[in-house]
């Protein structure tokens, strides 16, 4: 039985959103194992950087620039970094520049001959060049390098079938696999959990691992969706802790499940009371700010432990799954309940129970943007003329892409903060999802008083030499020398734990907020896997970073000075209670 949920690239880029590396993202593949060297005397520079800046030239003279470098000063650029020279393909490719892409891609075939990954790229380039012939024979020679390649059987197989019609997630709900094959697949999952994932048993024993996947298994019969497989394996998969090792937030659940059986309201919890905060087709009967207290006769208390172990996050973070529940309860809630064809509700201060109405069309989650900064980058200045917020929402700004524009945004609002005598700086990294070491490091520098190191360990698979981070980083001459503060949330992952773990450390400002979704440790990276004969996609963490924050607790997120949430009413009324603590708290420094 074949069941193509979803391309891999698209799935990846859909849970890049959410989750970035430590290191670097990867796209449809295990494009990027290793970031950017560094020799172990001085650092060499990014090779793509140094041709990116000229890209205004053609880009066959870019390519000969390359190769003039390699012959005259290969000590100088890490020409070695096969995937921050994919990256760089793929950013052309995704900006439609096809043709500048190929030739990317062609030049890492040339450097790099027995890369399987090379040749997928390549594959990917003609075919969406519409050149089939030479997309089928570089698909097919990925394949026969590497047969584990699933995306080039895939594309191989649609290809010379293109009659055969691609099935999509919204088709598999109720598909049924064999109870030998859904066990054979958590026997899979288990192994390469524990084979690619560097630290899997770090916050699970092996025999707790397989505990758990025996009792899975327990669960299926011959009438076992594969919806209901889904829902077995993200629990598994979330047991290992780890913010990089999951299945896409959520993405192949909400495409599986059919809106008429979505939950039918739109929810926030708060302090562990869920409360309605759009009634959507129930208008009338439901109101806004109701509070649930039960669901087809389940306690919202009972219903969100059954939730939270279906969900990723570090350690043993709590704040996480309450973002990510919020996002998507309105998928969650039918997963946790069986697939209810109808809902009834208990709301608190009514004696009798609500049945709701079902949503008609699609249901879009509601995420909370009364503090999230549109941008990625934004830099505000207060009317008091002494205080500026600056709000960064990604890390994820990389050599081979776009790290001048992060550096520029810093360095630029640094000049005019120096230039305007501001006192008090508010640093808004909520909802920031991680990223590079480059960003992070770039901004600590003008932070810092004193030197640091920012890396106690970097661990991943080809590494040869020190990488960025790992030997003693100068702070800027013209650092920022005011009062530092810093608001975080749950869902501050990867880099962002590193960066805020260093704050923390070096005593480098006030933090508020809550404990933040990631710690100094991390498993990072990502390789996506794929199971046999579900043909599940899910990604595995591949390699370590540390901060050298190492006395901070591994299962813990950076815990605040000041802790602030916002409360059902902030919400609804549009209140960021966060920042206005926080600014209260700059403006009344002396």
């Amino acid at each position: 039985m074949r069941a193509v949920l979803v391309t891999s690239k698209v799935f990846t880029m859909i849970c890049c959103c959410w989750l970035s590396s430590c290191g670097l993202n990867n796209t449809h593949k295990t494009l990027v194992k290793n970031p950017a060297k560094a020799s172990l005397n001085a650092p060499k520079q990014s090779i793509v950087q140094k041709i990116k800046e000229y890209g205004h030239l053609p880009v066959g003279e870019r390519i000969t620039y390359y190769h003039q470098l390699k012959k005259e000063n290969a000590s100088a650029y890490n020409f070695e970094n096969e995937d921050e020279l994919t990256m760089y393909g793929y950013s052309l490719l995704w900006e439609n520049k096809l043709t500048e892409a190929l030739e990317i891609f062609k030049l890492i075939a040339q450097e790099f001959p027995n890369s399987a990954n090379a040749y997928d790229s390549l594959g990917e380039a003609y075919l969406k060049m519409g050149d089939m012939a030479l997309s089928l024979a570089n698909y097919e020679k990925s394949l026969a390098m590497n047969p584990d390649n699933f995306n080039a059987e895939d594309q191989v197989e649609r290809i010379k079938h293109p009659e055969k019609p691609v099935e999509q997630l919204s088709d598999q709900f109720l598909k049924v696999f064999t109870s030998k094959e859904y066990r054979d697949d958590l026997d899979q999952l288990a192994q390469t959990l524990l084979k690619v994932h560097p630290n899997a048993t770090k916050f699970i024993s092996e025999k707790d691992l397989w505990k758990l996947v025996e009792q899975k298994k327990s669960l299926l019969t011959e009438r076992t969706t594969f919806a209901e497989f889904v829902w077995h394996c993200n629990e598994i998969i979330a047991s290992l802790h780890c913010s990089h090792t999951e299945m896409g937030r959520f993405f192949i659940e909400n495409e599986l499940l059919p809106p008429h059986l979505k939950f039918p309201l739109l929810t926030r919890l708060v302090a562990e009371k869920l409360y309605v905060i759009d009634p959507l087709s129930n208008t009338g009967q439901v109101n806004t700010k109701d509070e649930i207290i039960s669901i087809n006769g389940v306690a919202v208390s009972q219903l969100i432990a059954a939730i939270y172990p279906h969900i990723t996050a570090q350690g043993f973070i709590q704040t996480t799954k309450r973002h990510v529940f919020n996002m998507n309860a309105t998928v969650m809630i039918p997963y946790a309940l069986g697939f209810p064809e109808s809902y009834s509700i208990q709301l608190k201060g009514k004696d009798l129970p609500v049945v709701l109405n079902k949503q008609e069309g699609k249901i879009n989650p509601r995420l909370n943007p009364i503090y999230r900064c549109t941008d990625g980058l934004c830099l505000e200045f207060l009317g008091d003329q002494r205080t500026a917020v600056m709000s960064i929402t990604t890390f994820n700004y990389y050599p081979f892409n776009d790290l001048d524009v992060f550096t520029a945004f810093i360095d630029k609002s640094m000049a005019e903060m120096n230039q305007k005598g501001i006192k008090n700086l508010i640093i808004d990294v909520r909802w920031n999802g991680g990223g590079s070491q480059h960003a992070s490091i770039h901004l600590l520098r003008y932070l810092t008083k004193k030197p640091f190191v920012y890396y106690s360990r970097a661990e991943f698979e080809g590494k040869t030499e020190k990488i960025l981070g790992e030997e003693v980083v100068a702070p800027f001459k013209n650092r920022f020398k005011g009062k530092l503060f810093f608001m975080m949330d749950g869902l501050g992952n990867s880099t962002t734990g590193h960066f805020m773990s260093l704050v923390k450390m070096l005593n480098l400002g006030t933090i508020v907020g809550e404990e933040l979704g990631s710690n100094q440790f991390c498993s990072a990276g990502q390789k996506v896997c794929r199971l046999k004969h579900t043909k599940l996609v899910f990604n595995v963490a591949n390699n370590t970073h540390e901060s050298t924050a190492t006395m901070l607790p591994d299962e813990k997120g950076i815990l605040p000075d000041y802790y602030m949430f916002q409360s059902i009413d902030d919400y609804l009324k549009g209140i960021d209670m966060v920042k206005e603590f926080t600014i209260d708290l700059a403006k009344k420094q002396p």
